[in-house]
């Protein structure tokens, strides 16, 4: 074998090894959450999350690393919602709460859908309402569907000519955790004791 062939076949052995190493965390860390997990993702935990980059309510640009310095339940809406956001910001809002009652720090984050109406000053507002410690979060219309893509989350605005425009969205909330990522959703029917119970669960497990 050739000096050329033999460092190309290196090359290709620690790449596969580099794969299998990752497929082996993911899959670690999966098992060590095993018991506290109620739902299934198609693909793996790891299909869901990703790095983004966004402008928080201070109008600060800020990425992903910068959001997720503690476990964070992340949850993608805007402020003109008539029904669904804000009855949801409350429930996230209050398991934070519950949970800091149970000795943890969660942190309650707010993505926009709604880049055209969502400035950050809207959003400081809007977070404001809801809790001392939630980052709102928005961006250009292309830095928002990257990060709803990331968390392939949907969202659909209605086309409208004037400003009191819908829009669709799905409604999970996401449990984010620091240096692992995505863990868990929740749906809108999870009550914020069982958001609680859950996430002090998988607090617990990666400690």
């Amino acid at each position: 074998m050739t000096r050329l062939y033999a460092g190309i076949a290196a090359a290709a052995v620690a790449a596969v090894l580099g794969a299998l190493g990752v497929v082996v965390l993911m899959r670690g860390q999966d098992e060590a959450f095993a018991q506290c997990r109620a739902t299934n993702v198609a693909g793996g935990t790891a299909a869901i999350g990703g790095p983004f980059e966004l402008v928080d309510q201070t109008g600060r640009t800020v990425t992903d690393a910068d959001v997720f310095t503690k476990p964070a339940l992340v949850y993608f809406g805007y402020t003109f919602c008539p029904d669904v956001c804000p009855l949801d910001s409350a429930r996230n809002a209050e398991a934070v709460d519950l949970l800091e009652e149970m000795g943890y720090e969660v942190t309650p984050v707010f993505i926009s859908v709604d880049p055209q109406r969502d400035t950050p000053e809207v959003l400081a507002d809007y977070a404001e309402l809801f809790h001392p410690r939630m980052i709102a979060l928005t961006g250009s219309p292309e830095q928002v569907q990257a990060a709803s893509q990331a968390y392939r989350t949907y969202y659909r605005i209605h086309e409208s000519d004037d400003e009191f425009y819908l829009v669709d969205h799905s409604t999970f909330t996401y449990l984010v955790l620091p240096e692992v990522g995505f863990v868990e959703f929740f749906r809108r029917e999870s009550s914020a004791e069982e958001m609680a119970e859950a996430t002090s669960c998988f607090l617990r497990a990666a400690s």
